[in-house]
Parts: C-alpha cells; sequence; structure tokens
C-alpha cells in the first residue's frame, strides 16, 4: 500500500499505529497531494491496487471535491489531503503521541 503512494508521488507520508488506541483501525497512514487531481488520482490508484492485490473494495469519501479523500481498508484508514487542508486539520496532532515515524 505504501509502495503505491510513493509510486503516485504522495510528500510527507505518517504512519499512526492505532492498536490498542481506536477501535477503528489499527492503522493510519496520513499524506498529501500537491492539488486536488494529485489527490483524487493517489486515492483512486490505492484504491485499484487494495482490489487487485487483496481482492478487497475499500470505502472511499471525498473524491469527488479532491480536497480530503478518506479511504477505510478496514485495519488502516489512509487520509490524503491538500496541503491547505491538512494544515487546517493538523489530524496528525490528535494521534502522534510517540507512536508515528515519517517516511519518505
Amino acid at each position: 500500500m505504501l509502495e503505491s503512494l510513493d509510486d503516485d508521488k504522495a510528500e510527507e507520508l505518517v504512519q499512526i499505529d492505532l492498536r490498542g488506541r481506536s477501535d477503528v483501525a489499527d492503522y493510519m497512514v496520513i499524506c498529501s497531494g500537491r492539488s486536488s487531481r494529485q489527490v483524487a488520482s493517489i486515492s483512486e490508484h490505492l484504491a485499484d491496487k487494495i482490489k487487485e492485490k487483496f481482492r478487497y473494495t475499500c470505502k472511499m469519501e471525498g473524491k469527488e471535491t479532491g480536497d480530503w479523500v478518506l479511504i477505510d481498508t478496514g485495519d488502516v484508514i489512509v487520509h490524503v489531503f491538500r496541503p491547505e487542508v491538512r494544515d487546517f486539520y493538523q489530524l496528525e496532532k490528535m494521534w502522534l503521541p510517540g507512536s508515528a515515524h515519517r517516511g519518505a
């Protein structure tokens, strides 16, 4: 899954371990795209790769506007933001207490 984000040039990737902290998912991934078009493209490609590899159709919200797309795979929730929207919501700050690490 992270390979797909990297291939599509997602930026400022953050992985957060939610095990024992949330009943919603085990992991959260947050990343950015440079524009609404890139956010939608990153999200669509990721959903396609998940379906292809795991034969699972994930739930997706927000692709129409491309400001913030949420992809729910069950165990992993992925948030793809435009940078301005990510800065506004600062979602990482709610979940970061030492359990996240930044990737490329």
